[in-house]
C-alpha cells in the first residue's frame, strides 16, 4: 500500500533509555546500519532517522539514543517529553542495569504523566547466556507488573533487534490512531451539541 501523494509520512519518535554500557547504541546502530559496534564510547545523545516500511506503509522512525549517565538528568526530562515511545534497555549480564529500569520507568511516567505510554522492556546481550545475572522469569515478571512487553535482544547476533523497534512503532501508531479517533469523536460531540434549531 503506497501513501497518497501530498500526505505527510508518519514520524514515530522513539527514545532509548537505560544505564550506560547496556547496548543502547549498539542496538540503534545495528537497526540503522546493520553493523555491530565493538568499541564502546559513552554516548552524550545521538539522534537517528530512517525510513522503514511498517505493515505496508512507509513511515519514518526518529531514534534518540540517550546517555546513561546521571549528569544529564535535566536534559533527559526534555527528551522524555518529546518521545512517543520508549525502549528501556538493560543487560541480562548486569543486575544493576535491570534494577535501574525501575527508576527510568518512574522518571518517564512522571514526565509524561501517562501510564499507557508505548513502552518495551528490553533485555540485551542475550548471546551471553553463560554470564546471565537476570533470569528470564524475573524480567518477565517486572514487564507483567508494568503491563508492558518484554523482549530479549542481542545487538551482536541481531536477534530481535528489528522486532523491538517495529513492535514499539506499532504501539505508537496504534496510540496515535486511538488519539485521532477520540479527537474526531470530541469534534462530533461539539458539533452535535451546538446545533441551533
Amino acid at each position: 500500500m503506497s501513501k497518497k501523494p501530498g500526505m505527510a509520512q508518519a514520524l514515530h519518535k522513539v527514545i532509548m533509555v537505560g544505564s550506560g554500557g547496556v547496548g543502547k547504541s549498539a542496538l540503534t546502530l545495528q537497526f540503522m546500519y546493520d553493523e555491530f559496534v565493538v568499541d564502546y564510547e559513552p554516548t552524550k545523545a545521538d539522534s537517528y532517522r530512517k525510513k522503514v516500511v511498517l505493515d505496508g506503509e512507509e513511515v519514518q522512525i526518529d531514534i534518540l539514543d540517550t546517555a546513561g549517565q546521571e549528569d544529564y538528568a535535566a536534559i533527559r526530562d526534555n527528551y522524555f517529553r518529546s518521545g512517543e515511545g520508549f525502549l528501556c534497555v538493560f543487560s541480562i549480564t548486569e543486575d544493576d542495569s535491570f534494577q535501574a529500569t525501575q527508576e527510568f520507568r518512574e522518571q518517564i511516567l512522571r514526565v509524561k504523566n501517562d501510564e499507557n505510554i508505548p513502552f518495551l522492556l528490553v533485555g540485551n546481550k542475550s548471546d551471553l547466556q553463560d554470564k546471565r545475572q537476570v533470569s528470564l522469569a524475573e524480567a518477565q515478571s517486572r514487564a507483567q507488573q508494568w503491563g508492558v512487553p518484554y523482549v530479549e535482544t542481542s545487538a551482536k547476533t541481531r536477534e530481535n533487534v528489528d522486532k523491538v523497534f517495529f513492535d514499539l512503532m506499532r504501539a505508537i501508531a496504534a496510540r496515535k490512531a486511538q488519539g485521532n479517533q477520540s479527537e474526531i469523536g470530541e469534534r462530533k460531540k461539539k458539533t452535535n451539541c451546538c446545533t441551533v434549531l
